[in-house]
This record gives C-alpha cells, sequence and structure tokens, in this order.
C-alpha cells in the first residue's frame, strides 16, 4: 500500500524511502512529453514518488557527493525546499530525508498564480549565496540562476517520465515567501515548481 505524505508527517525530520533509479520512460520519449502543467489533482504523491522526484532533481549520485544536476565549481548552493500541506522541509540530498523548518501549510506562498494551492507539493529552490565565492552578489546570482536551471529541468524530466504535471515560475512574492522558509540574508529565492497529478 502506497505511504502518501499526509501520513506521518510531524514536526520533525522524515526519512524518505531509497529513491528508485531505476526504469522510466525512455529519454527520447520523456523529451517528447514534457511541458508546463497549470492544471493539478489534489492527490498527494507517496513518499516513493517524493524520494524519486527530489532525487532527479538534486540527489546525490556519486560516493564523491556530486549531484544529478550540475554546479558552478562544485558549490551546490541551492536547497530545495519543500512544501506540503503539513509543513515545510528542506532536502537533504545526502541522508535522502526532509528536514523540518515550519508545520504550516505554506504552498500558497509558493506562487501568485490561482493554481498555486491546487497542487500538493511546491518546490522552491533557494541559492545560499554564502558557499559561493567571489565578492559580487550579482556575479553569485547569475551562477545561481544558471544552476537552479539545471535542477528545474530534471525536475520537468522527472515528471514528464512518471506522467505527473509540473510548471516552474518565477512570479513570487519573495518579501512574503522567505520569512516563512526562515531564509537569512545570504539565501535568495531562484525559482518554484508545482508538482502533482494533472487534471
Amino acid at each position: 500500500m502506497a505511504l502518501f505524505l499526509t501520513l506521518n508527517v510531524t514536526a520533525q525530520n522524515i526519512k524518505l524511502p531509497e529513491p528508485n533509479q531505476d526504469g522510466g520512460m525512455p529519454l527520447m520519449e520523456t523529451l517528447n512529453n514534457r511541458k508546463t502543467v497549470r492544471s493539478f489533482q489534489s492527490k498527494e504523491l507517496t513518499q516513493q514518488q517524493l524520494s524519486d522526484l527530489l532525487w532527479a532533481g538534486w540527489g546525490v549520485n556519486r560516493e564523491s557527493g556530486k549531484r544529478t544536476a550540475p554546479s558552478a565549481m562544485n558549490y551546490q548552493e541551492t536547497d530545495l525546499y519543500v512544501l506540503l500541506k503539513n509543513g515545510v522541509y528542506v532536502y537533504n540530498a545526502e541522508d535522502n530525508k526532509l528536514v523540518f523548518v515550519s508545520d504550516k501549510d505554506e504552498r500558497k506562498y509558493a506562487g501568485t498564480q490561482d493554481f498555486i494551492e491546487d497542487a500538493p507539493v511546491q518546490l522552491v529552490l533557494v541559492a545560499d549565496l554564502s558557499r559561493m565565492s567571489g565578492n559580487s552578489s550579482s556575479g553569485k546570482l547569475n551562477t545561481a540562476y544558471i544552476d537552479a536551471g539545471y535542477i528545474s529541468q530534471n525536475i520537468y524530466l522527472w515528471c514528464a517520465s512518471e506522467e505527473l504535471g509540473t510548471g516552474a515560475r518565477a512570479m513570487i512574492d519573495h518579501e512574503v515567501l522567505s520569512p516563512k522558509l526562515k531564509l537569512d540574508d545570504e539565501q535568495r529565492i531562484i525559482i518554484a515548481h508545482s508538482v502533482g497529478h494533472i487534471k
């Protein structure tokens, strides 16, 4: 029986099941099916689906600790914040777990469009500029935007392969969302994704 995300989600960290790293659609078929979705069912994803999604997007795929998406100088400055009905978490790729941030449902703040609240999962890609070298915040941000783009495409391709929907957006009220994610001055919201079953 599938374990859905509404179960065993309390004010604590959540250990995810091991990601399934086999199978999926062939690459060319996945590319053919890749699209942006703006209409979602409220049906929850299972913990297995969430684990697979996060690993595909930005998981560890080598013993060296490197990831499924590249990052400049291997800064690994991007964090994936996971907004669920029962709370806010940040993905710890090394331990494959969700680290507790808040027990509030903050999904509606992950964008400004009406469909936002329908999707069961909101992923917010946040760059921690303190992990990057150099003195220019604008230079660091330019690099962070590129790195987040790789992760965003991984999310799109995984969703297409699993016949789930996703849509990326930059239309986010940063001043409202940042404190709800408990971000500090060096952390910047880059882009967000809604993920769920297609309506």
